[in-house]
């Protein structure tokens, strides 16, 4: 039976079997993750339906909630845990492609390593990347999550980590739901009380990232550290 003849909901995974992986199309994918559709549409059809609406962009995707989902007829409680699982996965696997020990040095390094936890929440978190005396990442760690205008970080915990790693280095970083790159008063104020207690330790504060959907700002780069 060729897939012309089977039904709309079966075609993805019958293209799948045929073909691999990297013949689908996004919304194929999609299809196969929600199983099936709804009494008027096929899964491939609703797929198509929930893509278009995020301007066919899985990170848009990413930022709906169960709710969200719910909306489309069709997508029930199951089948949008399922596409917010699915999309975790995929953010997860990003996260673990970090090379052991990668080099940073400069801003871009810190923030191809960092966007991936970051760059697609709606509320602010704020993160830490802890060195050696060669730059190498040692340590990544999550500090705190925080509301929609604001992440507050305990500085005895962001050292404390540090010293439990050796870490003669740190690149601190949060993020922007709102897109905005202009560093907050409270931004610059806590970047020069993490700069100053590094002193004190010898550990020091390499740069402070603020990362928004697609793009950054470094402290470093603007002459701010």
């Amino acid at each position: 039976m060729t897939i012309k003849f089977l039904a709309e909901d079966d075609r993805p995974r019958e293209k799948f079997l045929l073909k691999g992986k990297s013949s689908l199309s996004d919304s194929e994918l999609l299809a196969i993750i929600m199983g099936s559709g709804s009494k008027n549409e096929s899964a491939l059809e609703l797929a198509r339906k929930i893509l278009s609406s995020v301007n066919n962009s899985w990170h848009q995707l990413s930022l709906l909630s169960n709710k969200d989902l719910m909306k489309f007829k069709g997508i029930g409680e199951v089948k949008a845990v399922s596409i917010i699982a699915a999309l975790e996965i995929g953010k997860r696997r990003a996260v673990q492609e970090i090379p052991e020990k990668a080099v940073i040095s400069n801003s871009n390094d810190a923030y191809c390593i960092l966007k991936n936890q970051l760059s697609d929440l709606r509320t602010e978190e704020f993160w830490a990347v802890f060195l050696n005396q060669s730059n190498k990442v040692i340590h990544i760690s999550q500090l705190t999550q925080g509301g929609i205008s604001q992440s507050i970080v305990d500085v005895r915990i962001l050292f404390k980590t540090a010293l439990d790693h050796f870490s003669t280095g740190i690149i601190i970083a949060h993020n922007h739901p709102s897109g905005s790159l202009k560093p907050s008063k409270e931004d610059i104020s806590i970047t020069k009380k993490i700069d100053e207690a590094g002193k004190t330790l010898s550990i020091q504060l390499l740069d402070h990232i603020i990362i928004t959907h697609d793009t950054y700002f470094s402290f470093s780069d603007e002459g701010l550290l």
